[in-house]
């Protein structure tokens, strides 16, 4: 009887209540610039989100959707746990259900902290410190024998234990750790010209200490070294004693009485070690980097020759390697090491390393070695870090969410980071990707179309549906799907060469290259095959070159692209000058704040493991100006209304009549020409999307006095009708006598080339080599490279 009702069961058509839910529903959601959207994103499927930069993309998928799931989840832990735990507020959204967990995959660069590497960043470093303790000879430890990230500790002594009755015991206590004394884990050790820290011929009281934010009159900086007691202020530092100058750079941490005040005092050298010498370079704000630039050399540790390990941790051999050289291999040979190994009592590590190594060369970051230090990677190649853990695993129906995975991918890897996607939708998850590549767009099961314009010009969908239906939908991304840069007619003569000879920097074999000035010269090549290192390795900076990386924008959210760009600057003065008042006024971080938000704008209160609560300043209503200040008028506007408006406005407003301000004119006309427009002059830098943060730069970077302009990516973060602009902008810097190098992986920018550099053919040790120089249009008829092929098919010969 059992078995009949079973049967029954089966055939029956009836859906289980569970299976009900088969859509990720969002009603109403206003986070950023969204206006009341509303859409149904089926489960288990690939969707992709599209849309010009600055639509409203990332506010739906990623402060709505992934934001409320992570929230979601973290409720789930104890309070005393969400103490711990980054606070998240409820995005602004009226329904959303059928959530599932949330996996984010973006594209925020790894920690760029000195003793991060690829190796530390994944779990690889993990598993080979475990390797090499177990089978390593001579044995010489734990793990943490073999990690540059933990010093060796010896220490002795008595201690009273109370449990019971109280005793004292001598105890020992001793931690091997595998950090290189010399350079402490760091690999490179500093060597500072004393030169441009101070200037000897003055005395402290003079100002004799040069490095930047080191003032006179300030306590934390020079203020103690004038009151601390061990140095006259008044004497030229070029007279001091053995000792007083002993005391000056190198006296170690000793307490000292300043003003009343306890302060610490030590010598400049390890001051400026700590403040600035122990961060990432790139991390630095760019007066500081300019300082340390000048006044700091970098070299690799005597000691440890780079490798940032103690000589007991080198000394541990597998098979004649050792963990620095296992390092310092591209990961793709160190996986085939790793397969070579054939040792039982670790067999479930083994396979655990060799699935991780694997994943990094099914990824495409075969090139990589675990040695590299995570800052230095690109954003395309972070993503693609982190996404490693999740390729191998087992979880199903989770939300996996994506930003832009094709960043930094040549056409050839595309297809590859393709599969990957479809691989992760075919285990049954949900699958969310924001992207502009139409070859990515072309592989979705549903398409989300965001615009129809930027920032107040968007925020609405334009279009649901299959990609089919985009292409014929009629949306600014449905019209631009199919659109192909043709080769040109008529190439520019280059006016000059900047010769590059022997470069050898990362994967480089002796490069011999002659790049051609006065035109637009596209560099390429798959990911890893040496673009980044000829260019700006071989270029030295200075000398007229203006270099736009891939560096994410650093800024709060009192940041603004007025203050950004320096626009600010002139319409402060300008303000000052009509109302014969300070410019400090019209600054809402100076003299000119709201006393009751400080110049915020809102008042946050912070509710311990529950969302912070910001509300909108009650004195102020949000405007961050004393109401004195808004007294104060330039062409009938206030400084509030001024921050309001959008950059199309403001270049009219600043361009003629009462408030004509050129030198603000000029910042605005940049800020157009980049196509950013429609952004207001006063909105916070942490709201923009990561296209318009490349393009902010961009616009401040044509500012500077330069003949030669090295772009790298420029299309990074660019919906298909943007990168037309970005191409007429290129031409215009070429026409206007300036020189443009670009490493671009975008077809379209190939196409419309005077030059093309193509290096390969593979990527790490196989590439490194100059495969094709020439114009685009020899690429395509020879078709002789990996790039030439694409392009040829990207242009229809």
């Amino acid at each position: 009887m059992s078995m009949a009702t079973r049967a029954d069961d089966t055939q029956s058509p009836a859906l289980h209540v569970a299976d009900s839910h088969d859509l990720i529903r969002v009603h109403g959601a206003r986070v950023n610039n969204l206006k009341d959207v509303s859409i149904e994103i089926p489960k288990r499927r690939l969707t992709v989100f599209t849309g010009v930069s600055g639509s409203g993309k990332s506010s739906l998928v990623f402060d709505t959707i992934a934001a409320e799931s992570q929230r979601m989840i973290n409720e789930t832990y104890s309070a005393f746990v969400q103490g711990f735990m980054p606070t998240r507020a409820r995005p602004e959204v009226d329904v959303l259900e059928g959530l599932t967990t949330a996996i984010i995959v973006d594209q925020q660069r790894l920690g760029a902290d000195p003793r991060s590497t690829v190796g530390t960043a994944t779990d690889a470093n993990a598993m080979l410190r475990i390797l090499f303790s177990r089978l390593g000879q001579p044995h010489i430890g734990s793990p943490n024998a073999f990690s540059f990230n933990v010093p060796s500790v010896r220490a002795s002594g008595a201690i009273t234990i109370e449990r019971g009755d109280r005793k004292t015991v001598k105890a020992t206590y001793t931690r091997t750790g595998g950090m290189c004394t010399r350079c402490e884990g760091r690999g490179t050790v500093s060597d500072i010209d004393l030169t441009q820290l101070f200037d000897d011929s003055k005395s402290l009281a003079e100002g004799a200490i040069t490095i930047p934010g080191y003032k006179v009159d300030s306590w934390w900086t020079v203020g103690i070294f004038i009151e601390s007691g061990f140095l006259d202020p008044n004497k030229p530092i070029r007279k001091y004693t053995k000792k007083e100058l002993q005391d000056f750079l190198h006296k170690e941490p000793t307490k000292v009485k300043v003003n009343g005040v306890n302060l610490t005092y030590e010598g400049l050298i390890p001051k400026i070690q700590k403040s600035m010498l122990s961060k990432d370079r790139e991390a630095l704000q760019p007066h500081i980097r300019a300082f340390v630039d000048r006044a700091v050399t970098f070299t690799a540790c005597p000691e440890c020759d780079g490798t940032r390990l103690s000589e007991a941790a080198r000394s541990s051999r597998i098979g004649g390697i050792n963990i620095a050289d296992a390092c310092a291999m591209q990961i793709s040979d160190l996986a085939e090491w790793v397969r070579g190994l054939d040792e039982p009592s670790v067999t479930p590590l083994l396979s655990a390393l060799q699935q991780t190594l694997d994943s990094f060369v099914e990824i495409g970051l075969g090139y990589l070695s675990l040695e590299r230090p995570s800052g230095t990677l690109s954003g395309g190649e972070a993503q693609r870090v982190k996404m490693i853990r999740h390729l191998g695993s087992s979880l199903t129906d989770v939300t996996y969410v994506f930003d832009e995975p094709t960043i930094g991918l040549h056409p050839h890897d595309i297809q590859r980071m393709n599969d990957l996607l479809l691989r992760l939708r075919d285990k049954g998850n949900t699958v969310l990707v924001v992207e502009h590549k139409p070859q990515t767009i072309a592989i979705a099961d549903h398409v989300v179309d965001l615009g129809p314009g930027a920032g107040t010009g968007g925020g609405t969908v334009c279009f649901e549906g299959t990609v089919e239906g985009l292409r014929a939908g009629g949306t600014v991304t449905g019209r631009h799907l199919d659109d192909r840069a043709a080769l040109k007619e008529t190439v520019r003569t280059p006016t000059g060469r900047l010769p590059i000879r022997g470069a050898t920097s990362h994967n480089l074999r002796d490069v011999d290259v002659d790049i051609p000035l006065g035109v637009l010269c596209v560099v390429t090549g798959v990911a890893g095959s040496g673009k980044s290192s000829l260019i700006h390795g071989s270029i030295p900076p200075g000398a007229g070159v203006v270099s736009v990386d891939q560096g994410a924008i650093r800024g709060s959210r009192r940041s603004n692209p007025a203050t950004y760009t320096g626009l600010l600057d002139p319409i402060r003065k300008a303000f000052a000058k009509a109302n014969g008042v300070k410019p400090a006024l019209f600054s809402a971080n100076s003299e000119g704040a709201c006393p009751n938000c400080n110049g915020a704008g809102v008042i946050y209160t912070d509710l311990a493991m529950m969302a912070g609560v910001a509300s909108t300043c009650e004195e102020c209503e949000g405007k961050r100006f004393q109401a004195s200040v808004l007294d104060h008028h330039l062409g009938g506007r206030d400084i509030s209304e001024v921050l309001a408006m959008s950059v199309t406005e403001a270049e009219e407003f600043f361009g003629a009549g009462q408030a004509r301000t050129p030198a603000a004119h000029r910042i605005l006309d940049r800020l157009a020409d980049v196509g950013l427009g429609y952004l207001s002059l006063g909105q916070p830098l942490t709201t923009l999307s990561g296209g318009e943060r490349q393009r902010l730069k961009l616009a401040t970077h044509m500012a500077e006095k330069g003949g030669v302009y090295v772009l790298d990516e420029p299309t990074t973060g660019l919906h298909l009708a943007d990168v037309e602009q970005l191409l007429g902008l290129l031409d215009r810097l070429v026409d206007s006598g300036k020189s443009v190098i670009v490493i671009e992986h975008h077809q379209a920018v190939m196409a419309h080339a005077d030059w093309i550099i193509d290096l390969g053919p593979g990527a790490g040790h196989d590439g490194g080599r100059i495969v094709f120089e020439g114009t685009p249009a020899d690429l395509v008829a020879a078709r002789s490279t990996l790039t030439g092929e694409h392009l040829a098919a990207y242009v229809g010969t």
